[in-house]
C-alpha cells in the first residue's frame, strides 16, 4: 500500500468514526441477510450522499468518487470492519451500470440522480414461478399497445419488493426463435394500477421475499432499456456487476465478530477451535487475493472467469462460516449476545446465496466452457 492509499485510509476511518452511529453498527451486528432494512441503508446512503461517496463504482459524470480501484477496495474494506451498514445494491450497483449503458440521455438525466439519493428504490423481477435457474424461460408477457406495453403474469423471490417504488424486469415480447431473442427489459414504477405484492415468509420467519402480479399493468415504451426483443443483451450485462461485488471484507468483518464471541463464551479455547477460525481467516485471505489481483484485469482469462470464481468462492465461504457461528450462539442464552441471535436467520438466508445470482453449479460451467473454449 502506498502512502497516497495509507493517508486515504485513515481519511475513510476518521470519517467512519466521526459519522457511523452506535445505532447503525448495531443494526449492521443484528442484520441476518445482505440486503439492510431501507430504514438503516437509506439513512447511512444520506449520510455518504453529503460527503459525495454513495456510488464509488460510478463514472464521476454521473457521481461518482473519482477513485482509483484500490481506493474503492480500501473503502469497502473499512466500512466492513466498521460495521457499516450495506447499501441496496438493486438501484445503485444493478440497474444503475445498465442505465448508463443502454439509457437515453433522458433515462440518464431522470433516474441516476433518484438512484443516488435514494429517492427510487428498486428491486428486480427476474424469477418466475416454474423457470427455475432457466431465467430464458421467462412468461410473464407484455403485449405492444401504442406507446405502452400491457404485462401480464408474475415474478417470485423478489426481495423488498413490498418496499420498492420501481422495478426492473424481463418480459417477454415474443415467442419466435430461441427463447432469449423474444425478452425485453422494462423499467416499471410499483405504483401503477395492476401491480399487487404478495409476501413470502423466509424458513427464518422473516418477510424477505415477495410475488409480484401483474394483472393489465401499462408500461410507456419510453421506459425501455435497449430495444424490444434484445433484454437478454442487457440482462446478462447487468448479472456482470450482479456478480462482481467484494466478498473478503464482508467475510473478514464476520470472522472477527465471530472470534470476539467465541473468546467470551469459551469456543475458542476449546481443542481444534482456533485452528477451524483460522482456517476460514486463511479462505479469506485467498479471497481477498483474488479480488485485488482482479484489480489489474488485462481482460484476459482472469477478467473472464474472475467473477463466476468469486461468486462461488465468496458464498461456499460465507455458508462454511455461518455453520460455524452457529455452533458458537449455543454457547449463548437467547437474549445474551445480539450477534449470536442473528446466526440462525442468517444462516437461513443465506443458504440461497449459492442458488441467486446465478447458481454455483452454473457459475463452474461458465469457468469451465471459458477455460475449454481457450484452448480450443
Amino acid at each position: 500500500m502506498s502512502a497516497g492509499d495509507r493517508a486515504f485510509r485513515d481519511e475513510v476511518r476518521a470519517f467512519l468514526d466521526a459519522e457511523l452511529t452506535p445505532e447503525l453498527r448495531r443494526a449492521t451486528r443484528r442484520s441476518t441477510s445482505v440486503f439492510v432494512h431501507p430504514d438503516v441503508s437509506l439513512a447511512w446512503q444520506a449520510i455518504l450522499e453529503r460527503r459525495g461517496w454513495v456510488a464509488p463504482e460510478w463514472p464521476v459524470e454521473y457521481g461518482g468518487t473519482g477513485w482509483s480501484e484500490i481506493q474503492r477496495y480500501i473503502f469497502a474494506d473499512e466500512c466492513a470492519r466498521a460495521n457499516a451498514p450495506s447499501l441496496a445494491p438493486m438501484g445503485l450497483k444493478m440497474v444503475a451500470p445498465v442505465i448508463m449503458h443502454y439509457g437515453t440521455e433522458e433515462q440518464r438525466a431522470t433516474l441516476l440522480p433518484r438512484i443516488l439519493s435514494g429517492a427510487d428504490y428498486w428491486c428486480q423481477g427476474y424469477s418466475e414461478p416454474g423457470s427455475g435457474s432457466d431465467l430464458a424461460s421467462l412468461r410473464m408477457r407484455a403485449e405492444r399497445d401504442g406507446d405502452h406495453y400491457v404485462v401480464n403474469g408474475s415474478k417470485i423471490w423478489t426481495t423488498h419488493a413490498h418496499f420498492a417504488n420501481r422495478m426492473f424486469c424481463l418480459v417477454r415480447t415474443s415467442n419466435e426463435g430461441r427463447p432469449q431473442t423474444g425478452i425485453t427489459f422494462l423499467l416499471v414504477d410499483m405504483t401503477d394500477q395492476g401491480i399487487t405484492v404478495a409476501p413470502i415468509t423466509t424458513l427464518a420467519g422473516e418477510h424477505e421475499f415477495n410475488q409480484v402480479f401483474f394483472d393489465d399493468v401499462r408500461v410507456p415504451v419510453g421506459e425501455r432499456l435497449g430495444e424490444e426483443n434484445d433484454g437478454w443483451t442487457v440482462a446478462k450485462h447487468l448479472l456482470t456487476f450482479e456478480r462482481s461485488g467484494r466478498a473478503s471484507p464482508g467475510l473478514h468483518a464476520h470472522l472477527a465478530m465471530l472470534e470476539e464471541a467465541a473468546a467470551k463464551s469459551g469456543w475458542l479455547a476449546r481443542p481444534g477451535n482456533r485452528e477451524r477460525l483460522a482456517r476460514e481467516a486463511i479462505s479469506a485471505d485467498g479471497l481477498r487475493a483474488i479480488e485485488l489481483a482482479g484489480l489489474a484485469d488485462d481482460g484476459g482469462m482472469g477478467a473472464m472467469i474472475r467473477p463466476s470464481m468469486l461468486k462461488v468462492l465468496g458464498t461456499e465461504a460465507s455458508q462454511r462460516i455461518d455453520l460455524l457461528a452457529l455452533e458458537i450462539a449455543t454457547d449463548f442464552a437467547p437474549g445474551e449476545d445480539e450477534t449470536m441471535d442473528a446466526a440462525m436467520p442468517r444462516y437461513l438466508n443465506n443458504r440461497a446465496s449459492t442458488i441467486y445470482g446465478g447458481s454455483n453449479e452454473i457459475q463452474r460451467d461458465i469457468m469451465a466452457r471459458a477455460i475449454v473454449d481457450a484452448g480450443a
